[in-house]
């Protein structure tokens, strides 16, 4: 009895889920960049525009995710998961060997191979595990994605505990952690991820809040420790302390999905264990000898025999010809949609500047003179509120729409107009304005990811999802390299350069080009913040096009299939 259980907790949906937390909770690792990008400026000898470059590499990898989104199409998710494993370990193990100098310093170009393949494995992650969550959780999808994004965005501080209680303040050392670590992970808690029919429980959002509840205590830990090693000098084995406690916060809602599972497998004994199974096969035998029910004629038979005369309408053909919203839309019909066009400026513009303050943060933290500490500090603090981003816009624009039918493009707006804030603190520092617009910038970035994840599903529908998912993040590198790379880093290269000459020295061959001050980002982020706020004005046009669509029902039709669900699972006694 006792295996038996275990292996109904092994194959449950809600061990996938479970399973599904593990691998987001690691799978952040590009934004663990700003932790060791100094170390790869100094050591390979980068100006800020090369190291921007990279960096604009990295977040393709991270967001490009077509390729995984095609894969997630024709295999199983495990076989997804899989692919990204190995493509983290690679990249990040190459840049690991070529910042601890263990081979010859590789040309830029390679750099930003190493680090675009090494982050392309969270979009792999993402389509393997949390796609398929959403798929398998249709009706709960807004709390589904807020919950799962939360993890990804936590696992900056949570990487960043563990990278202290395994190597201290080693820097390098935690490039080769986030190349390890995630990988193990996904190769150990692939098998469990997969699509399986799961029947909508009564109590499904119950317990989705419970989860969220633990995440919401892991957060508050994780800040209330980011607050005390700000404080306090911590020692290795202090560090240890901290990383077992995160363990176990992690790993704590399987209490929650064992007692879960129970029920369902308690249930599921009980309905085997009586004689429902034979009452209806006797029922059965006695409405087909029925003869008062209508018998199928021959020539509906022969007409379900004989092969469809009926031409597939070309794909092209009717791009322009979508479905209503909500639907199944082809990607093509999509991708040639207004309303995903609107999404993708919104991506370039909010997500692209929030990303540019986030890779800039141990730049700008050193330029201002504040200490690696301190620096620490905004790193995981982003991670926080990026987390509490993702999972509180996620949950109130649900609560919203279901209780006031509130469009979730309007939340966008919201979350841009938020974000300008944030970037408006940076450009003028005033006092702790970086640790304020940390806070803002982290908690706008996780949310605009959770509501357009969801918006994307809602009005294109859940067919072709693992793609659209894909082409929606396809956006924020655009944005990246607009803002980051052509702006941000040509003008702190400019006013460094502007440093250097007044002092009467001259740029060395091999020599990073530093910057100090306020003036190094002040230009920069008044153009993003200007760009942000024209990202939440083309906002607006798609909350004006959705609105009669978010004044419906929009989940109708997969509570009517539950429902059909519930009858189907009543009829055969499960």
């Amino acid at each position: 009895m006792a295996k038996g259980f275990f292996l109904h907790v092994l194959k449950g949906p809600w061990f996938m889920v479970f399973s599904s937390f593990i691998i987001m909770s690691t799978a952040g690792t590009p934004y663990a960049f700003g932790l060791y990008s100094n170390v790869v400026k100094s050591v390979l000898g980068y100006d800020q525009s090369t190291l921007n470059l990279i960096s604009f590499f990295k977040d393709v990898g991270t967001n490009v995710g077509v390729l995984s989104g095609l894969i997630a199409e024709v295999t199983p998710p495990w076989f997804v998961l899989l692919i990204g494993a190995v493509m983290n370990v690679v990249g990040y193990l190459m840049i690991w060997l070529s910042v601890t100098q263990k081979i010859a310093k590789p040309q830029v170009w390679m750099m930003c191979l190493y680090i675009g393949l090494g982050a392309n494995s969270t979009a792999f992650a993402n389509t393997g595990a949390m796609v398929t969550c959403i798929k398998n959780f249709p009706a709960s999808r807004g709390v589904v994605l807020g919950l799962l994004k939360g993890y990804v965005g936590l696992s900056g501080a949570i990487l960043t505990q563990l990278y202290h209680a395994f190597y201290y303040n080693d820097q390098k050392a935690l490039i080769l952690l986030v190349g390890w670590l995630p990988a193990a992970i996904n190769v150990a808690f692939a098998p469990f991820i997969r699509l399986m029919k799961v029947d909508r429980q009564s109590n499904e959002l119950k317990v989705f809040y419970n989860f969220l509840y633990i995440t919401l205590g892991l957060a508050g830990f994780l800040l209330v420790m980011i607050v005390i090693e700000q404080k306090v000098s911590f020692t290795q084995s202090e560090y240890g302390g901290s990383a077992a406690a995160v363990l176990f916060l992690l790993f704590l809602p399987l209490g929650i999905i064992i007692i879960e599972e129970f029920k369902l497998w308690r249930s599921k004994r009980l309905a085997l264990s009586d004689g429902s199974q034979l009452q209806v096969i006797t029922d059965k035998t006695k409405t087909e000898t029925n003869p008062s029910l209508p018998q199928a004629s021959p020539l509906s038979v022969n007409s379900l025999l004989e092969p469809s005369t009926e031409k597939p309408v070309s794909c092209w053909k009717n791009i322009f010809s979508p479905p209503t919203r909500g639907e199944d839309y082809t990607i093509l019909q999509a991708l040639f949609s207004v309303d995903l066009l609107i999404l993708f400026y919104t991506v370039i513009s909010g997500v692209g500047g929030t990303l540019t303050a986030i890779d800039n943060l141990a730049q700008m933290g050193i330029s201002l003179g504040y200490s690696p500490r301190s620096i620490s500090t905004f790193v995981s603090l982003i991670s926080i509120w990026n987390y509490l981003g993702r999972v509180m816009a996620g949950l109130v624009s649900e609560i919203l729409l279901k209780k006031y039918k509130f469009p979730r493009p309007l939340m966008l707006t919201i979350i841009l107009l938020v974000a300008c804030i944030g970037h408006l603190l940076v450009a003028f520092h005033p006092p702790g304005g970086l640790y304020v617009a940390s806070v803002i910038i982290g908690f706008c970035f996780g949310a605009q990811w959770s509501v357009v994840f969801t918006t994307i599903s809602e009005i294109f529908g859940l067919k072709y999802y693992s793609t659209l998912y894909n082409f929606g993040s396809v956006a924020s590198p655009i944005g990246l390299y607009i803002l980051n790379v052509t702006v941000t880093g040509h003008l702190y290269d400019k006013e460094a350069k502007k440093q250097l000459t007044a002092l009467g020295l001259v740029k060395k061959a091999g020599q990073a080009l530093n910057c100090t001050g306020v003036h190094c980002f002040r230009l920069s982020f008044i153009i993003i913040a200007a760009v942000t706020l024209s990202g939440a004005l083309v906002s607006i046009f798609l909350v004006l096009r959705t609105r009669k669509f978010y004044k419906s029902d929009i989940y109708k039709k997969f509570q009517e299939e539950a429902k059909v669900a519930e009858k189907e699972l009543a009829f055969v006694g499960h």
